[in-house]
């Protein structure tokens, strides 16, 4: 009986409307929910563990905590134990997993790995709350005024690593490896990415971001986010075949500076009305709730004209910059991000494949070579950018560029889409993969290095405080 069952389940499952799968209607509806809540109760159990314990090692090794939350999501994914993995990856989960909570939930491992994989999307959904949560915090921490004044800089710094990568990347690839022209495009684009997210998190915990380097960097991987959606747009407009049209590029490009725009202005005006709102909420939690109705606000403004939601939750954390609440704000989320934004670091790191860098299985030999060829000119490109500005000031122009060297999250998302377009073979997405790995854990260790030799930067000792 499919529907009464779909019905009695209710929130178990992520779509009860839909019908559900043949498997799970042969399962009583009290045991999918043992199964369900066994296998979400142990997956913040696993990644909270795991991520714990990694940090804490590199942490005590100098190195940033965000990369061992990239570690253990590698160790606990489709490159380690199985105990996590991204159901896209069509990976199976360990053995003696599914075995355990099958035989507490009474149910066949089969069932629970069909569970888990229409349930995984609440996990993504958990992590993205992290990922906004911690643009908020990069926005509500940014010093506005430093933001614009080095605005020439960032806007200079993120159109040469953006083009500098895409041209180069597609001209190699189409040249030099015969790839065809659309699949070369799609890979230089992923090339054009920045992840805001893992150099916000590295600049945060280095002490560096309200530095003029660390603003810099901020103000150009948004700008990043911008060109790349608009590259992005272009490509899939290419690969659908609708062919090059210069009218829904134009409006993306206009929606784009009005929502900056905006967000510049509210960040001038807002605060006082949401200050005088703020004072009087009387309700416990009316910090961390008033601030999370802007998040959402502003994200969904940001959706609704084409944008991504993470440019609209850094902007919500901009707009409140000024807010005289700003330090309660930030004591209030810190918690939250600390809590959320782990879970998304290591679900970046459950879905990396190392196979594909095993030499020895000649199935890899191709994309071992182009992947090379892609880091090499997703390191060279992005640093490249560092000192593609005039300034008088004193920067650090090599933290520049490796601040925006990692791809994190925003190539995946490039590599997922070009892999349901069909877009990709084998050898390029193992390629783009190694591409996005690289340069997701070589900025963390290459900024430690630099930042810890750098004379004129700040005291890198966790507890010290940042003149800004």
């Amino acid at each position: 009986m499919p529907v009464p069952l779909a019905q009695m389940l209710g929130p178990a499952l992520p779509h009860p409307g839909l019908p559900l799968p043949p498997l799970l209607l042969e399962v009583g509806s009290h045991q999918l929910e043992v199964t369900e809540t066994l296998i979400a109760v142990g997956e913040f159990l696993v990644i909270f563990v795991a991520a714990r314990l990694l940090a804490e090692l590199l942490v005590r090794i100098q190195l940033p905590s965000i990369l061992g939350e990239l570690v253990a999501g590698v160790l606990i994914g489709v490159s380690g134990l199985h105990l996590i993995v991204p159901p896209e990856t069509q990976a199976q989960l360990s053995a003696g997993l599914l075995g355990l909570v099958g035989s507490l939930a009474e149910v066949t491992p089969e069932t629970v790995q069909e569970v888990y994989s229409e349930t995984f999307s609440n996990l993504q959904a958990v992590s993205q709350i992290g990922l906004f949560a911690l643009l908020f915090l990069t926005g509500l921490e940014s010093e506005l005024d430093e933001l614009v004044a080095v605005g020439l800089q960032a806007t200079t710094v993120a159109v040469t690593g953006v083009v500098l990568p895409f041209a180069l990347g597609t001209a190699g690839l189409y040249y030099l490896f015969h790839v065809p022209l659309i699949p070369a495009i799609f890979a230089g684009a992923a090339m054009t990415a920045t992840s805001i997210g893992i150099t916000a998190s590295v600049f945060g915990e280095l002490k560096f971001l309200k530095t003029r380097e660390g603003q810099t960097v901020i103000g150009a991987a948004v700008l990043d986010d911008i060109l790349g959606i608009v590259i992005l747009a272009v490509v899939v407009s290419l690969a659908g075949g609708a062919g090059f049209t210069i009218g829904p590029i134009l409006k993306l490009v206009a929606a784009a500076g009005v929502f900056v725009a905006a967000a510049l202005f509210l960040s001038r005006t807002a605060a006082p009305g949401f200050d005088w709102l703020l004072d009087r909420l009387k309700a416990p939690g009316e910090v961390v709730v008033a601030s999370f109705v802007i998040l959402c606000l502003s994200c969904f403004a940001a959706q609704a004209i084409g944008l991504e939601a993470a440019l609209g939750a850094f902007a919500a954390g901009l707009i409140l910059s000024s807010s005289k609440h700003t330090h309660a704000i930030d004591a209030a989320l810190k918690p939250l991000v600390a809590l959320f934004a782990t879970i998304f670091f290591v679900l970046i790191g459950t879905g990396m494949d190392l196979g594909v860098l095993n030499p020895f299985n000649p199935d890899n030999k191709e994309g071992l070579i182009i992947a090379g060829f892609l880091l090499t000119v997703a390191i060279v490109g992005k640093i490249a950018a560092g000192w593609s500005y005039v300034s008088k000031e004193k920067t650090n122009r090599l933290v520049v560029g490796l601040g925006m060297m990692p791809r994190g999250e925003v190539g995946l998302i490039f590599l997922g889409l070009g892999t349901q377009a069909g877009l990709l073979t084998k050898p390029l997405e193992a390629a783009i993969l190694l591409m996005v790995i690289g340069t997701t854990f070589l900025a963390p260790i290459l900024l430690r290095v630099v930042l810890r030799g750098s004379s004129g930067g700040p005291d890198l000792d966790p507890l010290a405080e940042i003149p800004t």
